[in-house]
C-alpha cells in the first residue's frame, strides 16, 4: 500500500481502511493526510490473504512502503508472528505507530527510513513474507527484488507485488517465479518466489 501519482478509484480511499479478517476483523486504520495515498483495495487484499492463508501462521512479515500498514496489520490479525513496517514518510510512520498502539500490537517493528536503506543496512532478520507495493512508475519493484535476493528472505519465502504493470520479463530473467497473479482495472498483482539457480 503506497503513494502513487493517482488515487484509487475503487472506493478504498475513503478516510480509512478496514482489517478484513482475524482477531482485529472490522477494525479501521485511518489514512494519513496524503492526497496520493493508494491503499490496496479490500478485494485485492482478500485475494492475497486467501493465497497466503496456509503460510501465515508464525510468519515473519515485511511491509515495505507500508503507508497505512494495512497489509502488515492484516497479516498479524490472521496469525503472523511479527510484522516489520517500513516507510520513509514521517506522517505515515506516526500513523503506523498510532495504529499499533490502538490495536495493542506488540509484535510490530516500525522504521522511518527508505526501503533500500532498510534492506541494505537495517534488516533485523530474514523474512517469510514480503509485501512490495511501491509508488507507481518508480521502477522500485526491480530494485527491491534485487535487494531482497541478497539475503533478506528465508528459503521458500513469498513476495507479494502490486503495480500498475508488473515487470514480467525482469522477473523471469532474474529467476523469480510467478505462483499466483491477478489484476483489477487499475493494478496488476502477483505472489512470487525466488527460484534457486541450477
Amino acid at each position: 500500500m503506497n503513494a502513487s501519482k493517482r488515487p484509487k478509484r475503487d472506493g478504498s480511499n475513503t478516510g480509512h481502511v478496514r482489517i478484513i479478517a482475524g482477531k482485529w476483523r472490522g477494525r479501521k486504520l485511518s489514512l494519513a493526510a496524503a492526497e496520493t495515498l493508494r491503499p490496496t483495495s479490500d478485494r485485492v487484499r482478500e485475494t492475497l490473504f486467501n493465497w497466503l492463508a496456509p503460510y501465515l501462521h508464525g510468519a515473519r512479515c515485511l511491509d515495505l512502503f507500508a503507508g497505512t500498514g494495512s497489509l502488515g496489520f492484516e497479516a498479524l490479525s490472521r496469525g503472523a508472528q511479527s510484522s516489520t513496517l517500513v516507510d520513509v514518510n514521517l506522517a505515515m510512520v506516526q500513523s503506523l505507530k498510532h495504529h499499533a498502539e490502538m490495536l495493542g500490537a506488540d509484535n510490530v517493528d516500525i522504521f522511518n527510513v527508505d526501503a533500500a536503506t532498510f534492506l541494505r543496512d537495517l534488516r533485523p532478520y530474514r523474512f517469510d513474507i514480503v509485501f512490495l507495493d511501491p509508488p507507481f512508475q518508480s521502477g522500485l519493484i526491480e530494485l527491491m527484488l534485487g535487494e531482497l535476493a541478497r539475503g533478506c528472505l528465508k528459503q521458500q519465502a513469498w513476495v507479494y507485488l502490486e503495480s500498475e504493470k508488473l515487470p514480467i520479463l525482469h522477473l523471469q530473467e532474474n529467476n523469480w517465479q510467478i505462483i499466483r497473479q491477478g489484476q483489477t482495472r487499475h493494478v496488476e498483482y502477483a505472489l512470487v518466489q525466488k527460484q534457486l539457480s541450477v
